[in-house]
Protein backbone atom coordinates (compact mmCIF):
# COMPACT_ATOMS: atom_id res chain seq x y z
CA UNK A 1 0.00 0.00 0.00
CA UNK A 2 1.01 3.62 -0.34
CA UNK A 3 1.46 5.83 2.66
CA UNK A 4 0.82 7.63 4.89
CA UNK A 5 -1.77 5.19 6.15
CA UNK A 6 -5.34 6.44 6.22
CA UNK A 7 -8.53 4.81 7.49
CA UNK A 8 -9.95 2.40 4.93
CA UNK A 9 -13.63 2.46 3.98
CA UNK A 10 -14.55 -0.65 1.99
CA UNK A 11 -17.73 -0.81 -0.13
CA UNK A 12 -18.73 -4.47 -0.45
CA UNK A 13 -21.67 -5.70 -2.46
CA UNK A 14 -23.24 -6.40 -5.82
CA UNK A 15 -23.94 -4.04 -8.72
CA UNK A 16 -25.31 -1.23 -6.54
CA UNK A 17 -21.77 -1.14 -5.14
CA UNK A 18 -19.80 -1.93 -8.31
CA UNK A 19 -21.49 0.92 -10.18
CA UNK A 20 -21.27 3.38 -7.28
CA UNK A 21 -18.27 5.11 -8.85
CA UNK A 22 -20.09 5.83 -12.12
CA UNK A 23 -22.97 8.13 -13.08
CA UNK A 24 -22.21 10.53 -10.19
CA UNK A 25 -22.59 7.56 -7.86
CA UNK A 26 -22.62 7.51 -4.08
CA UNK A 27 -19.25 5.75 -3.82
CA UNK A 28 -17.50 8.37 -5.92
CA UNK A 29 -19.04 11.23 -3.96
CA UNK A 30 -18.08 9.57 -0.67
CA UNK A 31 -14.49 9.19 -1.89
CA UNK A 32 -14.47 12.86 -2.92
CA UNK A 33 -15.82 14.01 0.43
CA UNK A 34 -13.19 11.96 2.27
CA UNK A 35 -10.27 13.01 0.06
CA UNK A 36 -7.06 13.26 2.13
CA UNK A 37 -8.87 11.68 5.11
CA UNK A 38 -9.79 8.09 4.19
CA UNK A 39 -9.28 5.67 1.32
CA UNK A 40 -12.56 4.42 -0.14
CA UNK A 41 -12.02 0.95 -1.64
CA UNK A 42 -14.48 -0.62 -4.06
CA UNK A 43 -15.24 -4.32 -3.76
CA UNK A 44 -18.40 -4.57 -5.84
CA UNK A 45 -19.42 -7.61 -7.87
CA UNK A 46 -22.33 -7.15 -10.26
CA UNK A 47 -24.75 -10.07 -10.35
CA UNK A 48 -23.65 -11.50 -7.03
CA UNK A 49 -25.89 -12.59 -4.20
CA UNK A 50 -25.24 -13.17 -0.50
CA UNK A 51 -24.42 -16.83 -1.12
CA UNK A 52 -21.50 -15.94 -3.38
CA UNK A 53 -20.37 -13.24 -0.98
CA UNK A 54 -20.07 -15.69 1.90
CA UNK A 55 -17.88 -17.94 -0.22
CA UNK A 56 -15.18 -15.30 -0.68
CA UNK A 57 -15.33 -13.47 2.66
CA UNK A 58 -11.93 -14.73 3.78
CA UNK A 59 -10.34 -13.64 0.51
CA UNK A 60 -11.75 -10.11 0.49
CA UNK A 61 -11.48 -9.64 4.26
CA UNK A 62 -8.68 -11.89 5.59
CA UNK A 63 -8.55 -11.95 9.37
CA UNK A 64 -4.75 -11.87 9.37
CA UNK A 65 -4.43 -8.73 7.24
CA UNK A 66 -1.89 -6.23 8.55
CA UNK A 67 -4.44 -3.41 8.24
CA UNK A 68 -8.14 -3.90 8.81
CA UNK A 69 -10.81 -1.55 7.46
CA UNK A 70 -12.22 1.16 9.69
CA UNK A 71 -15.59 0.91 7.95
CA UNK A 72 -17.31 -1.64 5.71
CA UNK A 73 -20.51 -0.69 3.91
CA UNK A 74 -22.35 -3.84 2.78
CA UNK A 75 -25.11 -4.29 0.25
CA UNK A 76 -26.62 -7.61 -0.86
CA UNK A 77 -30.23 -8.63 -1.28
CA UNK A 78 -31.63 -7.29 -4.51
CA UNK A 79 -30.44 -10.27 -6.53
CA UNK A 80 -31.29 -12.67 -3.70
CA UNK A 81 -34.89 -11.44 -3.74
CA UNK A 82 -35.50 -12.31 -7.38
CA UNK A 83 -38.01 -15.08 -8.02
CA UNK A 84 -36.41 -18.49 -8.61
CA UNK A 85 -36.10 -19.70 -12.18
CA UNK A 86 -37.94 -22.93 -13.06
CA UNK A 87 -34.59 -24.52 -13.98
CA UNK A 88 -33.18 -23.72 -10.54
CA UNK A 89 -30.56 -21.36 -11.94
CA UNK A 90 -30.27 -17.65 -11.32
CA UNK A 91 -29.36 -15.43 -8.36
CA UNK A 92 -32.36 -16.19 -6.13
CA UNK A 93 -31.54 -17.08 -2.52
CA UNK A 94 -34.38 -18.21 -0.24
CA UNK A 95 -35.16 -15.74 2.52
CA UNK A 96 -33.96 -17.93 5.46
CA UNK A 97 -30.64 -18.54 3.71
CA UNK A 98 -30.30 -14.84 2.86
CA UNK A 99 -30.72 -13.95 6.53
CA UNK A 100 -28.10 -16.47 7.61
CA UNK A 101 -25.69 -15.34 4.89
CA UNK A 102 -26.00 -11.73 6.00
CA UNK A 103 -25.46 -12.86 9.58
CA UNK A 104 -22.24 -14.62 8.55
CA UNK A 105 -21.05 -11.54 6.69
CA UNK A 106 -21.74 -9.24 9.64
CA UNK A 107 -20.13 -11.53 12.20
CA UNK A 108 -17.05 -12.05 10.03
CA UNK A 109 -16.61 -8.30 9.62
CA UNK A 110 -17.10 -7.75 13.35
CA UNK A 111 -14.33 -10.25 14.03
CA UNK A 112 -11.75 -8.36 11.96
CA UNK A 113 -11.03 -5.68 14.53
CA UNK A 114 -12.59 -4.04 17.55
CA UNK A 115 -12.51 -0.80 15.56
CA UNK A 116 -14.04 -2.11 12.32
CA UNK A 117 -17.46 -0.50 11.92
CA UNK A 118 -20.25 -1.81 9.71
CA UNK A 119 -23.14 -0.26 7.83
CA UNK A 120 -25.53 -2.57 6.00
CA UNK A 121 -27.77 -1.22 3.24
CA UNK A 122 -31.09 -3.00 2.80
CA UNK A 123 -32.43 -3.83 -0.67
CA UNK A 124 -33.89 -0.75 -2.35
CA UNK A 125 -37.23 -0.64 -4.16
CA UNK A 126 -37.47 -1.24 -7.90
CA UNK A 127 -39.49 0.24 -10.75
CA UNK A 128 -41.14 -2.85 -12.23
CA UNK A 129 -42.44 -1.04 -15.31
CA UNK A 130 -39.00 0.37 -16.11
CA UNK A 131 -37.46 -3.09 -15.70
CA UNK A 132 -39.93 -4.44 -18.27
CA UNK A 133 -39.04 -1.62 -20.65
CA UNK A 134 -35.26 -1.79 -20.33
CA UNK A 135 -34.23 -5.22 -19.04
CA UNK A 136 -36.82 -7.64 -20.44
CA UNK A 137 -34.10 -9.32 -22.52
CA UNK A 138 -32.31 -10.54 -19.38
CA UNK A 139 -34.91 -10.38 -16.58
CA UNK A 140 -38.14 -12.34 -17.07
CA UNK A 141 -41.31 -10.37 -16.43
CA UNK A 142 -42.39 -10.56 -12.80
CA UNK A 143 -39.15 -12.06 -11.52
CA UNK A 144 -38.12 -8.90 -9.69
CA UNK A 145 -40.84 -7.14 -7.71
CA UNK A 146 -41.00 -4.29 -5.27
CA UNK A 147 -42.92 -6.44 -2.80
CA UNK A 148 -40.17 -9.06 -2.72
CA UNK A 149 -37.62 -6.29 -2.18
CA UNK A 150 -39.68 -5.10 0.79
CA UNK A 151 -39.71 -8.57 2.35
CA UNK A 152 -35.94 -8.98 2.03
CA UNK A 153 -35.35 -5.41 3.20
CA UNK A 154 -37.38 -5.91 6.36
CA UNK A 155 -35.58 -9.19 7.09
CA UNK A 156 -32.21 -7.46 6.63
CA UNK A 157 -33.16 -4.62 8.97
CA UNK A 158 -34.46 -7.01 11.62
CA UNK A 159 -31.16 -8.89 11.55
CA UNK A 160 -29.19 -5.65 11.89
CA UNK A 161 -31.18 -4.72 14.98
CA UNK A 162 -30.50 -8.17 16.43
CA UNK A 163 -26.76 -7.85 15.80
CA UNK A 164 -26.57 -4.17 16.79
CA UNK A 165 -25.27 -3.19 13.35
CA UNK A 166 -25.99 0.17 11.76
CA UNK A 167 -28.42 -0.17 8.87
CA UNK A 168 -29.92 1.93 6.10
CA UNK A 169 -33.55 1.27 5.23
CA UNK A 170 -33.08 2.13 1.58
CA UNK A 171 -36.42 0.61 0.54
CA UNK A 172 -38.22 3.21 2.66
CA UNK A 173 -35.80 6.12 2.19
CA UNK A 174 -36.06 6.12 -1.59
CA UNK A 175 -39.84 5.99 -1.58
CA UNK A 176 -40.01 9.17 0.50
CA UNK A 177 -39.53 11.03 -2.77
CA UNK A 178 -42.76 11.57 -4.65
CA UNK A 179 -40.95 11.05 -7.96
CA UNK A 180 -38.84 8.06 -6.91
CA UNK A 181 -40.16 5.85 -9.70
CA UNK A 182 -38.93 8.19 -12.42
CA UNK A 183 -35.97 9.91 -10.73
CA UNK A 184 -34.02 7.24 -8.86
CA UNK A 185 -33.12 4.58 -11.45
CA UNK A 186 -31.33 4.19 -14.74
CA UNK A 187 -33.10 0.96 -15.66
CA UNK A 188 -35.55 0.21 -12.85
CA UNK A 189 -32.90 -1.41 -10.64
CA UNK A 190 -29.61 0.46 -10.74
CA UNK A 191 -29.35 3.90 -9.23
CA UNK A 192 -29.33 7.22 -11.02
CA UNK A 193 -27.43 10.17 -9.59
CA UNK A 194 -30.61 11.12 -7.71
CA UNK A 195 -30.90 7.63 -6.25
CA UNK A 196 -27.25 7.78 -5.19
CA UNK A 197 -27.85 11.06 -3.38
CA UNK A 198 -30.31 9.27 -1.12
CA UNK A 199 -27.79 6.52 -0.32
CA UNK A 200 -25.09 9.08 0.41
CA UNK A 201 -27.38 11.15 2.64
CA UNK A 202 -28.19 8.08 4.76
CA UNK A 203 -24.53 7.07 5.03
CA UNK A 204 -23.43 10.56 6.08
CA UNK A 205 -26.20 10.71 8.66
CA UNK A 206 -24.90 7.54 10.31
CA UNK A 207 -21.28 8.76 10.18
CA UNK A 208 -22.32 12.02 11.85
CA UNK A 209 -24.56 10.53 14.54
CA UNK A 210 -22.85 7.23 15.40
CA UNK A 211 -21.16 7.23 18.79
CA UNK A 212 -18.11 5.45 17.45
CA UNK A 213 -14.70 5.94 19.01
CA UNK A 214 -12.83 7.08 17.10
CA UNK A 215 -15.43 8.96 15.11
CA UNK A 216 -15.47 8.37 11.35
CA UNK A 217 -17.28 11.62 10.60
CA UNK A 218 -15.31 13.52 7.96
CA UNK A 219 -14.56 16.60 10.03
CA UNK A 220 -13.34 14.40 12.89
CA UNK A 221 -10.61 12.85 10.72
CA UNK A 222 -7.34 14.70 10.10
CA UNK A 223 -6.58 15.84 6.57
CA UNK A 224 -3.33 14.42 5.27
CA UNK A 225 -0.54 17.07 5.14
CA UNK A 226 -3.09 19.61 6.34
CA UNK A 227 -0.36 22.24 6.82
CA UNK A 228 0.11 22.46 3.06
CA UNK A 229 -3.54 23.28 2.36
CA UNK A 230 -4.43 26.78 1.23
CA UNK A 231 -8.14 26.05 1.63
CA UNK A 232 -10.15 25.61 4.80
CA UNK A 233 -9.51 21.95 5.56
CA UNK A 234 -13.00 21.60 7.01
CA UNK A 235 -14.59 22.75 3.77
CA UNK A 236 -12.39 21.65 0.83
CA UNK A 237 -13.79 23.01 -2.43
CA UNK A 238 -16.80 24.29 -0.52
CA UNK A 239 -17.93 20.85 0.68
CA UNK A 240 -19.24 20.40 4.20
Amino acid sequence: MVGPQRPQFVLFGSSIVQHSFSNQGWGAILADLYARRADVLLRGYAGWNSRRAVQILDQVFPKDAAVQPSLVIVYFGGNDSMRPNPDGLGPHVPLPEYIENMRKIALHLKSLSAKTRIIIISPPPVNEQQIRETLSHIIPDGSRTNEDCRIYSEACLKLCRELDVKAIDLWTAMQQRDDWLTACFTDGIHLSSEGSKIVLKEILKILLEAEWKPSLYRKALPAEFAGDLFLDVDKPNGKT
